[in-house]
């Protein structure tokens, strides 16, 4: 029996094969075609990153798909800007079932601008903070990450 655990600082999460490996997909963005399968969370994860690090007109046929984001990191840090960030944060999240939006934080960062995001994986229960960097020189970069299980 297929069984997945996800330790935290709250408790431990154990998913069943009932429900295990509920989206399978692949990935060669770390250039191991050998070993280039991903499951749940981490696959969704991959996904969400895919989609930030796509600027809007940049997909064929589907020039809404995407972030400009990317167009705010020469920007200055103002209400205005981190308002239409958190607005771009909101419709990438959104965009996908798999997540849900529970907080964000924009803030400057020394060669872009540094979002926190906590997200709640629904079905799974658990809640995830990821420190994306958008960063003008190295693109996007992803901070460390705190998984828990919701209550």
């Amino acid at each position: 029996m297929a069984v997945v655990t996800y330790k935290s600082s709250t408790g431990t999460k154990t998913v069943t094969e009932s429900n295990a490996q509920v989206f399978k997909g692949f990935s060669t963005q770390q250039g191991e075609f050998k070993s280039a399968k991903l499951y749940d969370i981490e696959l969704v994860k991959q996904d969400l990153f895919n989609h930030f690090n796509i600027r809007k007109g940049e997909k064929l046929e589907n020039p809404d798909f995407g972030t400009n984001i990317w167009q705010y990191i020469f920007d200055p840090l103002d209400i205005d800007t981190k308002n239409a960030i958190i607005r771009d944060i909101e419709s990438v999240v959104n965009y996908d079932p798999r997540v849900a939006l529970d907080q964000i934080e924009v803030n400057e960062y020394e060669h872009g601008v540094q979002v926190d995001v906590l997200l709640i994986y629904i079905g799974y229960g658990i809640k995830e903070r990821l420190n994306l960097l958008f960063d003008q020189n190295q693109g996007l970069m992803v901070g460390g990450s705190t998984v828990s299980a919701t209550t």
